[in-house]
């Protein structure tokens, strides 16, 4: 039952804030619902539920490994929800609310999916479940955003359902009985017709792929991540990417039973490296904060798939990076959001002395700069140092020279930007925005940096530091049973 409430739990949050008559008092909503999901998650990763074999859902040794990941990033999220919606007053947060919560409620319900088609109503319904956010803003650019997430968003969405398809017929084809979750699949692996395999492979990459972000399919991710909120950009890059993520680990678990693993961690591989490269060409040029996150996104998917694709340490060390992602990208999407309400620009034509006038989100955002692009000592840097630790003993000096050479390109990109928009002295620096200053020091209710907005963000890059310096044992053992129990043949 406990896996059912922590699908419940947002979901009634959600109907709640539908119901609810003030706006002042609905965003209290939010951190009730966060505290309550956390709690669950934690108390499930450090004594989890049994898991029925064939079941449709299910807290199983993957989902174990990831949802508390998830779960502390939409506490943070929901903790630093308060404060937006009293700054962002001035627009009715009923249906925003409704959204987030019932976001989270289907993440929920995608990771803890263990059927093929329950999977993809899941994906599906967290996609329709964005739309609003991605509009919050009003703005022209903010619908032509999500009019784009849409079409893209929905082409991957569409050849994920032909992938499931293909490959339920690849199970009756080679004499099943068409049970599509995931641990029968396995076990008729070496049954199941290969062309139709391979067919529901391609198909699924492609629409998973999409949802992560993965180059080319990753189109949809500057426009989005640029005009969402930044609570959504968090949810987002640290939640449905890392759904999307899982959903090809668990369906590579199922061609690797039918002989074609090799395949699929070369089509893993090419896309993983490709997106990295794309990503850090697009980060050496692009002028725009919010745009860089979302490029930054793109390349860490590329990670992920990277790792995916190097065996069971390049696995483990994958599962230890979405972890890390979640938290650093959390951190920067939040403060980034505090850095754009600030100054009312996101290029560096618009904007400079960021260090002045939010002297505390500029600082928390040049940490997770560091951060986020494998400094040491935090979580990135040994998570990925492990997937190059797999590449090596996988005797791939050219993937590891590669994946590195990216990281250096997509450091340098990062770098020139953020310190662009962090030194030097505010635009049009007079006596106005020296005012300006003093409001946002003292609470302004138009974007000043206040307590509610600066602590989740914080809090996420200290956990990331922590996971870095000292991971708890008890996570590794959750990684390794994650492993093992992909790499598992029924």
């Amino acid at each position: 039952m406990r896996e059912i409430a922590l699908i419940a739990l947002p979901m009634a949050g959600a109907l709640a804030a539908l119901a609810w008559p003030r706006d002042d008092s609905r965003r209290w909503l939010l951190p009730v619902v966060g505290v309550g999901h956390a709690a669950l998650a934690i108390w499930m990763l450090l004594a989890p539920p049994p898991v029925t074999d064939g079941g449709w859902l299910g807290f199983d040794a993957l989902t174990r490994a990831i949802l508390p990941a998830v779960s502390l990033l939409f506490l943070a999220c929901s903790a630093y929800g308060v404060s937006y919606l009293k700054i962002r007053a001035e627009r009715s947060n009923r249906v925003f609310l409704a959204s987030l919560l019932a976001l989270m409620g289907l993440i929920s319900l995608s990771l803890q999916a263990r059927h093929l088609g329950l999977l993809w109503i899941a994906v599906e319904g967290a996609t329709l479940a964005t739309v609003p956010l991605l509009h919050f803003n009003g703005t022209a650019r903010a619908f032509e955003a999500t009019w784009k997430y849409l079409l893209v968003g929905g082409t991957g969405v569409a050849f994920s359902l032909l992938g499931s398809f293909f490959l339920g017929y690849a199970s009756l084809h080679g004499g099943g009985g068409g049970d599509l979750t995931f641990s029968a699949l396995a076990k008729s692996g070496a049954t199941l017709s290969r062309p139709w395999v391979i067919s529901a492979w391609v198909f699924l990459l492609a629409g998973y792929g999409t949802k992560m972000g993965l180059a080319p399919m990753h189109t949809w991710k500057p426009d989005a991540y640029g005009e969402a909120p930044g609570i959504v950009g968090a949810l987002l890059a640290g939640g449905m990417t890392t759904v999307a993520f899982v959903a090809l680990l668990r369906v590579k678990q199922v061609v690797e039973t039918a002989g074609m693993g090799n395949m699929a961690s070369l089509t893993l591989m090419t896309l993983g490296l490709f997106s990295m490269l794309v990503a850090a060409l697009f980060l050496l040029g692009t002028p725009d904060f919010k745009r860089m996150l979302a490029y930054s996104s793109v390349e860490h998917m590329g990670i992920l798939s990277v790792g995916a694709a190097l065996g069971s340490a390049g696995v483990l060390a994958a599962l230890f990076h979405v972890w890390n992602n979640s938290l650093t990208k959390g951190a920067l999407f939040l403060s980034a959001g505090n850095l754009r309400r600030a100054s009312g620009g996101r290029t560096v034509s618009e904007v400079a002395g960021l260090a002045w006038l939010t002297p505390a989100s500029a600082r928390i955002f040049v940490t997770g700069l560091f951060a986020v692009t494998a400094c040491p000592p935090f979580g990135p840097f040994f998570s990925e140092l492990g997937i190059v630790r797999a590449a090596l003993a996988n005797g791939k000096g050219g993937t590891v020279a590669m994946f590195l050479g990216c990281l250096l390109l997509a450091f340098l990109g990062m770098s020139r930007l953020v310190f662009a928009i962090v030194d030097g002295r505010p635009r049009n620096a007079d006596r106005e925005n020296a005012a300006r200053k003093t409001a946002l020091l003292t609470s302004c209710p138009t974007g000043g940096e206040t307590v509610g907005v600066i602590l989740p963000p914080l809090a996420l890059l200290v956990v990331s530091l922590w996971l870095g310096l000292a991971t708890p044992p008890i996570l590794r053992e959750v990684w390794a049973n994650a492993v093992q129990m992909l790499s598992s043949t029924p």
